[in-house]
């Protein structure tokens, strides 16, 4: 069940301009949250920006009871968020999310994000790998500036390829011919994903090709993220013309088969 929660701020981070990584003390939510779990977050105490700002767990530590997630400025109520102090107090509602990613029953997983998805991929790939797991990572971004985690994502990995589109760091192309090539070569059994859609879709098409098990995470604009306002609406796979049936992302998900939604 999920909690609300008032959680101290212990460690602010700015990993790149506009990409901060916030830790607080949120025991509460971490002795019960898996990786793929999501919290909301209320900027401020003010009327404005009225809506939570839905926000994936990136890491946890069961012992302590420190949660951290990242976020990037993109409007109004991130922007607020990103000049809390150390020390400030933060309304946190979590663990969020009934679909969280599942990987236990395979042994050679393939992790595979892109830009600001790979944040709650990290928590997974910990995760995976302290259970004995082969974990192949690829994460992709568009350029050198926008590259974070490196080191994270090695330390939890079996393997890491790192991608950016314009060849101006690692590797030049898009992750998902990287994994394309090792899936070709036997080494994968599963995929688990998050990050824009367009990536969604392409390892979407690649798992039902090769027809290799895919968990995906959405990120859906979402208001109340308890499954109440319905604004993360997703329609459902072979759903009939005249009657499609839809799931909502916060509620259901965000981790989905690949092949019960339609990206």
């Amino acid at each position: 069940m999920p909690v609300d929660i008032k959680a101290k701020l212990i460690e602010k981070k700015e990993l790149i301009p506009g990409i901060f990584k916030f830790s607080v003390n949120a025991k509460e939510i971490v002795q019960t949250a898996k990786p793929g779990h999501f919290i909301e977050i209320r900027v401020n105490d003010d009327i404005e920006p009225f809506l939570r700002r839905p926000i994936s767990i990136h890491n946890m530590d069961i012992n302590s009871g420190k949660l951290e997630f990242i976020f990037q400025v993109k409007g109004k109520g991130t922007e607020i968020l990103s000049k809390k102090k150390v020390g400030d107090l933060i309304d946190i509602i979590g663990p969020l999310g009934n679909g969280t990613f599942k990987y236990e029953k395979y042994e050679n997983i393939a992790i595979i994000g892109g830009g600001i998805g790979v944040f709650p991929l990290y928590e997974l790939a910990k995760n995976a790998k302290n259970d004995g797991k082969k974990v192949y990572t690829y994460l992709g971004f568009r350029n050198k500036d926008l590259v974070v985690l490196e080191e994270e994502f090695t330390n939890v990995s079996t393997s890491l390829t790192l991608t950016t589109d314009d060849g101006s760091y690692s590797q030049k192309g898009f992750a998902i011919d990287f994994l394309k090539k090792d899936i070709e070569d036997g080494k994968i059994d599963s995929i688990f994903a998050c990050g824009p859609l367009p990536m969604l879709k392409a390892v979407r098409n690649l798992a039902i090709e090769k027809g290799i098990p895919c968990q995906i995470s959405l990120e859906e604009r979402m208001g109340c993220g308890l499954g109440v306002c319905l604004g993360c609406a997703v329609k459902t796979a072979n759903s009939p013309e005249e009657a499609p049936q839809y799931v909502h992302v916060c509620k259901a998900g965000p981790v989905f088969d690949a092949g019960y939604v339609e990206i």
